[in-house]
């Protein structure tokens, strides 16, 4: 797989990594790209993120970084491109020296169950253990919605967990980490 870091709008060159197969479709031909958040798809994409968690979840319970907050320092973030459109992004945040947090995983709608969040988990976790990280955890709802990518990261052997970091006990919120 190559990565390429993305620093404006323009479609990214990089080659093409293949993705795994799954029931519904395939994740092929798609590329993992360091995002610079500039472009206006991704602040599009991101945008339609934090309406969707706010139409589900109340402001006192959305946990979804906006374009701004994902700028931060100690925040990498990706997107996962075919061809030049965003199908998926993922983010990693420090929050100390060994401990980082799984933010900002979103799939295109209409690629769902096609293998990309998978590919972005994977990516993710490789990327935390390169950078020297021990533990990954996330916050993510409790609400059925959810349950979908509450069984992806089990599949990636996350379990719950106490709240971690300025979380605070929260019933439309479920924690889960791993050790890498």
């Amino acid at each position: 797989m190559t990565i390429v870091r993305r620093t404006d709008s323009a479609t990214p060159r990089a080659s093409p990594c293949s993705g795994r197969r799954s029931g519904r479709g395939y994740a092929d031909r798609v590329e993992i790209v360091v995002d610079d958040l500039t472009g206006p798809q991704i602040a599009t994409f991101l945008d339609e993120h934090v309406r969707e968690m706010l139409s589900i979840t109340p402001p006192e319970s959305k946990h979804a970084l906006d374009l701004e907050m994902l700028r931060g320092p100690g925040i990498t973030f990706w997107s996962v491109m075919d061809g030049g459109t965003v199908v998926g992004c993922g983010a990693l945040k420090r929050l100390d020296a060994r401990h980082a947090e799984v933010k900002s995983m979103r799939t295109l709608a209409a690629r769902q169950r096609s293998g990309i969040a998978s590919m972005m988990l994977e990516h993710i976790i490789t990327e935390a253990r390169r950078m020297g990280f021990t533990r990954l955890s996330l916050e993510t709802g409790s609400a059925e919605f959810f349950a979908p990518a509450r069984r992806l990261y089990q599949k990636f052997g996350f379990e719950y967990c106490e709240p971690f970091a300025d979380y605070r006990p929260d019933p439309l919120s479920v924690f889960l980490t791993r050790t890498l």
